[in-house]
Parts: structure tokens; C-alpha cells; sequence
């Protein structure tokens, strides 16, 4: 599956779960970890931690198997590494903490969306 396709099953997976604040970067030349990152937030940890697994499902229905997944037990920042597609999931307070949209904040918006109601 190429970078593309995997982004778009990746923020497919946030959209079913209602996933909040759905932000991809394109990060290609940037660094050569992946190509896209994808920051998503949940309300709570308990939606966040089923953010990730819509995405570990997806991805494996897809035949994607996950370089490494951090972060499930808390459920405050998850991470799920799948190569060219990197998903950090967050709750707000996480989020705005750390704020890698800052970060990464000269890499190009691959595409924005809002899913859900605000929080």
C-alpha cells in the first residue's frame, strides 16, 4: 500500500471512531522517519485508546502489520508507528502540551479536517 492510501485509511479510521482535531503533515524531506503524520484527538483516554485500535483494525484488515504501537496503557498519547504513516492520538491536555503541530509547523498541511463536534 503506498503513503497516500495508507494516510487516507489512517484518517478514515479516526473519522469512524469520531476522532477530533484530525491535523496530516507532510513531512517527506523533512525527516526520514516517515512521510506523513497524522495527530488526532479523543476526549478522553478511553476514546483515544479506541482511536488507535480503529486504526491497528484497519491497518490490519489492509494487511498492515504496525512497526510499534506506544502508549496504549495510558491512553494519554498514543503512538502508531506504520512506516510511511505516523498517528499520534492525544487527549486535549497531551496535545496542547506537546503541540507537534508547532513542531512540525514548516511542514506542508497534507490535508485538514475536523471530525466530530468540538470538545
Amino acid at each position: 500500500m503506498q503513503a497516500e492510501q495508507m494516510k487516507q485509511l489512517v484518517v478514515n479510521a479516526l473519522e469512524d471512531v469520531k476522532g477530533l482535531d484530525i491535523v496530516v503533515l507532510d513531512v517527506r524531506g523533512k525527516t526520514s522517519i516517515t512521510d506523513f503524520m497524522v495527530i488526532a484527538s479523543g476526549r478522553s483516554d478511553r476514546q483515544v485508546k479506541s482511536l488507535a485500535q480503529s486504526v491497528l483494525d484497519q491497518a490490519k484488515e489492509n494487511g498492515l502489520t504496525p512497526l510499534g504501537v506506544e502508549g496504549e496503557r495510558e491512553g494519554e498519547w498514543v503512538v502508531v508507528d506504520l512506516g510511511e504513516v505516523v498517528v499520534h492520538i492525544f487527549i486535549p491536555e497531551k496535545r496542547d502540551f506537546y503541540n507537534l503541530e508547532k513542531l512540525w509547523g514548516d511542514a506542508a498541511p497534507a490535508a485538514q479536517g475536523v471530525a466530530g463536534a468540538a470538545g
